[in-house]
């Protein structure tokens, strides 16, 4: 994820632009990595937060047209054969698929809020041939939700570091004597076990 947040710092709003447009075009890149990432940088007043909201969502509207199409015009085929090269598999599309098929057109505004369904749920759209008005306004207000969610957690995580930093601190100690602990029961037994050979 270095690459990631070093591009997202490097080049701001058109990073995100990038991200998550490629995110809605079936490219499997976290927005639960991305969107928070810029509420931190929001925080940090190296861009704005509203701004963040808009890019986000524009962006994900734009990767979701363009996967659209590829399943209205390609259809289940056609994204099967060249959907492995980016990571697509049937198992995505079939999850993708069932959804849609189960809840209908409103699976676009719900799906937007959920992982791994958001990356793919525009194909299954492009294949029923959803209606577009209807497709552009359900993807709009899912995606801008869930990348409100995501890029509030990130500012307000950033905004309260240091309660979060405080209520975990006693769990590393934690951590750090079960994991002495554990060394030392390891090493107790080999020796033990040495010992009997």
């Amino acid at each position: 994820m270095s690459h990631l947040h070093l591009f997202i710092v490097q080049h701001g709003l058109l990073a995100i632009f990038v991200l998550m447009a490629l995110e809605s075009c079936c490219i499997p890149i976290p927005s639960e990595v991305v969107m928070p990432l810029a509420g931190f940088l929001a925080f940090r007043h190296l861009i704005g937060f509203w701004p963040a909201l808009i890019v986000g969502t524009i962006a994900n509207l734009v990767g979701s047209l363009i996967a659209y199409a590829i399943g209205d015009y390609g259809g289940r085929p056609f994204v099967l054969r060249y959907g492995r090269y980016i990571g697509l598999n049937a198992r995505h599309l079939d999850k993708a698929e069932h959804w849609f098929n189960r809840f209908g057109e409103v699976t676009v505004f719900f799906g937007r809020m959920v992982p791994a369904v958001r990356t793919f749920v525009s194909l299954p759209a492009g294949f029923a041939r959803m209606r577009m008005g209807r497709f552009i306004v359900f993807s709009l207000i899912g995606s801008a939700i869930w990348n409100l969610g995501m890029l509030y957690a990130g500012y307000q995580l950033n905004k309260n570091w240091q309660v979060f930093a405080d209520h975990v601190k006693p769990f590393t100690y934690v951590g750090a004597v079960i994991l002495v602990i554990a060394v030392i029961a390891f090493w107790v037994r080999r020796k033990s076990g040495q010992g009997l050979e």
